[in-house]
């Protein structure tokens, strides 16, 4: 019953005149507080919709940018009652604490990995508002972090079809974490060469 209810929606969805519009604000609402991850329905519409498949990975993109500028937002001036309250409902106090000593440590670095990894990016934001981080380098990191997730995805579409939603399954831990390693790698050999040229 719940899948053939699925099955209309996710129909409605693909055959409205407003698909990007919508796509985009799943997104808000995945990056936001929807716990279930936006490529269960993005691969399945870039597949059937392949000739749209770059403006429904920018669509996707941009739709958790604006809530990823609406987390910074919640973190920078309302921490102490939203955003205190939202980290306690959604059960992220752990990874908050966790986040915070990571982030002061290594700032863009840090949005970049969790904006990849499979870790909520609500932390992130939140973190990132309350601490007065400079929005443009925040926004930076997040455009990288969720345009290689989304693009990637639609590479992979692009790429292997219908297929794709299988293997992102399948694969879609182990991918996350070697982008994450690689990107890793050069922001970190990036600081320190930095650090010699300085």
């Amino acid at each position: 019953m719940v899948s053939a209810r699925s099955k209309r929606w996710f129909d409605r969805l693909n055959e409205s005149n407003h698909l990007l519009w919508l796509l985009g604000l799943v997104s808000f609402l995945e990056t936001i507080i929807l716990p279930v991850p936006i490529e269960v329905i993005l691969i399945p519409l870039m597949a059937i919709n392949r000739d749209r498949i770059i403006a429904l990975a920018t669509a996707a993109t941009v739709g958790c940018l604006l809530a990823a500028v609406t987390g910074y937002a919640v973190g920078m001036v309302l921490y102490e009652s939203i955003g205190t309250w939202f980290i306690e409902t959604m059960g992220y106090e752990q990874a908050y604490d966790s986040f915070k000593t990571f982030f002061d440590s290594y700032g863009f670095g840090a949005i970049l990995l969790v904006g990849i990894l499979p870790i909520p990016f609500q932390v992130a934001m939140i973190t990132a508002g309350l601490s007065g981080y400079p929005l443009p380098l925040f926004v930076l990191a997040a455009v990288i972090a969720r345009g290689l997730r989304y693009y990637g995805l639609a590479w992979l579409v692009y790429r292997f079809g219908e297929d794709a939603l299988r293997l992102w399954k399948r694969h879609a831990l182990l991918s996350t974490l070697v982008a994450a390693a690689i990107i890793a790698a050069l922001y970190f050999s990036g600081q320190w060469l930095v650090g010699r040229i300085m």
